[in-house]
């Protein structure tokens, strides 16, 4: 009787086994549409942000620039600064790459989730740059 109770249960764990090759790595598991997104704007530039994944860790920032009447503005360069002075972290900037389609993109890492301060400082030409800054939550 006790080995046929063994077998069973030998059975059983084989069978949880060979069903973990279909569960998909943690990574897989991430909620898609978890992005977060943000308009910021003065009265000189607008810029539309969009931070994929929009919790803790690495980040795709998107940086879409326009006019204040909504038309495609063109820069020179774009800077992206990430900081959360609540917790002590510190000021963190990266240089956007223009994209093919226009817009700017940068990968930053946020360490935890919070309210952090995103900054932008956009170059329009030698002499003239665009400051704006605005809180984003990182869940």
């Amino acid at each position: 009787m006790s080995i046929a109770g063994e077998l069973v249960l030998v059975a059983v764990i084989l069978g949880v086994v060979a069903l973990w090759r279909f569960t998909p790595p943690p990574r897989l598991l991430v909620v898609k549409g978890d992005d977060f997104f943000t308009h910021i704007h003065t009265d000189k530039a607008m810029a539309n942000v969009t931070i994929t994944p929009g919790h803790a860790g690495p980040l795709d920032i998107a940086v879409q620039l326009e006019t204040p009447d909504e038309r495609p503005l063109t820069a020179m360069a774009v800077s992206v600064t990430l900081s959360n002075p609540a917790i002590g972290v510190e000021a963190m900037t990266a240089q956007a790459q223009r994209q093919e389609d226009g817009t700017w993109r940068v990968h930053m890492s946020a360490s935890v989730p919070g309210r952090w301060m995103l900054g932008l400082v956009i170059l329009i030409s030698d002499f003239e740059q665009v400051r704006v800054e605005a809180p984003i939550l990182i869940k």
